[in-house]
């Protein structure tokens, strides 16, 4: 189901490792505007999970979802899949701008809620969910995939934690993506709809910055974007760059753009560089270019050892399970709920500097 290609249909599949029995834990797909929902359910089916339901107002959408996940049943409405006591979790793709209130609304019902990043175009969309998570007590989960669904980028977490590098000062991202102009649908090159760059593609630059340097807050010093090459779009961002500082010292660059060129045997030459104390950590996730077109490679260096090591299928998902086990016995060892908020409010900050920067 991977397509090396194409960034917007691109879902990972690891090896079956399920934390539950069949049926513990059911869950719906709905709202399915964005090709990593079938991330998403790979991941979830993978832990264990049972995907009992989809929906989507769009049949083809559906018909082209049942092609991958065939045993899944049709739903007439959302409100069918919101009534059915059976669903412990929603996941969705919904279009950005309309992830927000979507999620509000599945909380309200009782279910948790899995989106796609973004999780939200505006600070006001990120209030209303912490309210409601603070009223319904259920969870506000957020699909971080290029760490969570990247072995090399998980390997590194946890080299990281075993302290093989000492304290992270400084993490630089790299998030190039294939544009794909024409597959695009039409809320892509609708600034409110899909947020900008750095709210966008910029959040799973965010997010690991936080995770690998073990942040909880930071300050964005600087925050760029422009249309460099697409006037025939003019509310496109093709180019995004960043600047944080975070609560502990450690600091952070990254660039965000759609100018992967089609000679690229992939979707994205996307590259992190995590310096400690003690070494550090280069990742190649998705190509080793000119050398390897697989992915999943970690540079490791440190006092003792210079090393390279290809991580892909030998590392797997912990997140889906460690969600699935959050969901039923309301912990926090997939991501905190504050960790989730805290990445989605400093996208749409860099974004708002951006964006005044701009006027």
């Amino acid at each position: 189901m991977a397509n090396a290609s194409d960034g917007m249909t691109y879902a990972p599949k690891g090896k079956p490792s399920p934390v539950v029995e069949k049926g513990e834990f059911k869950f719906a797909a709905v709202h399915l505007d964005h090709g990593h929902i079938n991330g998403m359910s790979n991941g979830l089916l993978e832990a264990g999970a049972e995907l009992k339901w989809v929906y989507d107002p769009d049949d083809a959408k559906v018909a082209a979802f049942k092609n991958s996940f065939p045993d899944v049943q049709v739903a007439s409405s959302l409100e069918q899949v919101l009534e059915d006591s059976e669903v412990n979790l929603v996941a969705a793709a919904a279009i950005p701008n309309q992830r927000g209130p979507l999620g509000c609304k599945v909380m309200e019902a009782g279910k948790d809620y899995f989106t796609d990043k973004t999780p939200f175009t505006t600070l006001a969309d990120l209030e209303a969910a912490k309210a409601t998570v603070a009223t319904t007590n259920q969870k506000y989960m957020v699909y971080y995939s290029e760490r969570l669904h990247v072995e090399s980028a998980v390997f590194a977490g946890q080299l990281i934690e075993k302290d093989t590098i000492g304290k992270v000062i400084n993490v630089i991202g790299m998030g190039p993506h294939r544009l794909g102009l024409h597959k695009r649908p039409d809320w892509f090159f609708d600034k409110e709809q899909y947020g900008g760059i750095l709210c966008d593609i910029g959040s799973h630059q965010i997010e690991q910055f936080l995770h690998f340097s073990g942040a909880t807050d930071a300050t964005v010093t600087h925050a760029h974007v422009n249309n460099f090459a697409h006037q025939n779009t003019p509310e496109l961002e093709d180019f995004g760059e960043a600047n944080l500082i975070a609560d502990n010292g450690a600091t952070n660059h990254f660039r965000v753009d759609w100018f992967t060129p089609d000679g690229l045997g992939t979707w994205g030459d996307g590259r992190t560089f995590i310096l400690g104390t003690k070494g550090y950590i280069e990742l190649r996730k998705y190509i080793d270019v000119g050398r390897d077109a697989r992915g999943d490679h970690l540079y490791l260096v440190t006092q003792d050892t210079e090393e390279h090591m290809h991580l892909e299928g030998k590392v797997g998902f912990p997140f889906f399970g460690q969600l699935i086990l959050d969901c039923l016995n309301r912990t926090e060892n997939a991501m905190t709920q504050e960790h989730a908020f805290k990445a989605a409010e400093l996208c749409v900050v860099a974004q708002n500097i951006a964006d005044k920067a701009k006027d």
